[in-house]
């Protein structure tokens, strides 16, 4: 076992004795996720940490949105409780970028990119190739296209 869903095993333990129902089911759908995708495909296998991250990160994300969501219709208790959850799973995550931090690494990618030739909007590809594997699970990919565009078109 992984040593991330190690951990998760050993707070969602540690969860249920506590009686924190909150954490616990959190946690127990994170890791039936998790399962899910070890599962999935032609034949069971072993997710790395850094696999197990990308799933705690999409859990996150799906949070976040549900949390949008049930506060525009009008559901604040419901809306509380998925920020929550994913405060619960933001500290399985890394620290995510500043913007000043993202700004910078998207900088380097660019002046990287006008190296090798690409100019102007068109580059938008070759930057985020640059730019994924460096900031990946740190930021969201909509925030990343964002500062890359501005970057490109100024």
């Amino acid at each position: 076992m992984t040593t991330l869903k190690a951990k998760l095993h050993d707070d969602l333990n540690t969860a249920i004795r506590g009686r924190d129902e909150l954490r616990s089911s959190t946690l127990r759908l994170t890791l039936t996720a998790i399962t899910k995708e070890e599962v999935a495909g032609t034949e069971k296998r072993e997710l790395s940490d850094d696999e197990v991250q990308k799933v705690i990160a999409r859990e996150a994300k799906k949070r976040r949105e549900a949390a949008d969501a049930f506060a525009q219709g009008g559901r604040p208790e419901q809306s509380a409780r998925e920020k929550a959850e994913g405060e619960v799973l933001a500290a399985y995550l890394p620290q995510p970028l500043s913007d000043e931090e993202l700004n910078a690494i998207v900088a380097g990618a660019v002046e990287e990119a006008r190296a090798g030739g690409a100019e102007g909007p068109r580059a938008m590809g070759a930057v985020m190739k640059i730019v994924n594997p460096k900031v990946a699970g740190r930021a969201e990919g909509g925030r990343v296209a964002a500062a890359v565009k501005k970057l490109l078109a100024g």
